[in-house]
């Protein structure tokens, strides 16, 4: 797909160099075609720093099967705080250990099974929401980077936050005078 784009590019660019000669112009096009045609074939460079690459032994993979993989907490009032636990069952042929879960925003608080889940077994994603400051549409999502394939999974909390409303500003259009 890279080497598609470049050469539509390379074309556009040999098209559109003005030349006085029509020879002087087939020519340089030529060239551009096979110096595309020898790109196509190469094989890219392997950077010295790159590790050789196997495809991954599902013997040695965990997979998460969730109940659910989203959470609609519907309409709350701004200021309230949504928990929803996301329940999963390692249908993997490994234990499942999860590295890492991370939170879309500051809003989010998420918590997890800390230890390995057997194969077979149950384990938790528990997450939290605080809708302090968040009035409008929200949905927040959580990642989970595991021994998994693909690595990281994600889980999706949606729903609408109604915004306060202050005591003291309904029915005031501006500053009052005395």
């Amino acid at each position: 797909m890279k080497y598609l784009n470049l050469s539509a590019l390379l074309l556009m660019g040999a098209m559109t160099v003005s030349s006085c000669n029509n020879n002087d112009q087939s020519e340089k096009i030529a060239q551009l075609e096979q110096k595309i045609a020898q790109m196509e074939t190469k094989t890219p460079a392997v950077p010295a720093n790159v590790q050789t690459t196997a495809a991954a032994d599902p013997s040695t993979l965990g997979q998460f099967k969730f109940e659910d993989v989203e959470f609609d907490f519907g309409t709350i009032a701004e200021g309230k705080t949504v928990d929803h636990v996301f329940n999963f069952v390692n249908e993997g042929q490994a234990p499942l250990v999860i590295s890492n879960v991370t939170a879309s925003c500051g809003c989010t608080t998420p918590d997890y099974s800390k230890t390995p889940i057997k194969p077979g077994d149950s384990g938790f994603i528990k997450v939290s929401f605080n809708s302090t400051g968040k009035p409008g549409t929200q949905a927040p999502t959580v990642s989970i980077q595991a021994n998994t394939n693909p690595s990281v999974n994600r889980l999706r909390l949606k729903g609408n936050v109604t915004p306060k409303t202050t005591a003291s500003a309904e029915g005031q259009l501006g500053p009052i005078k005395k």
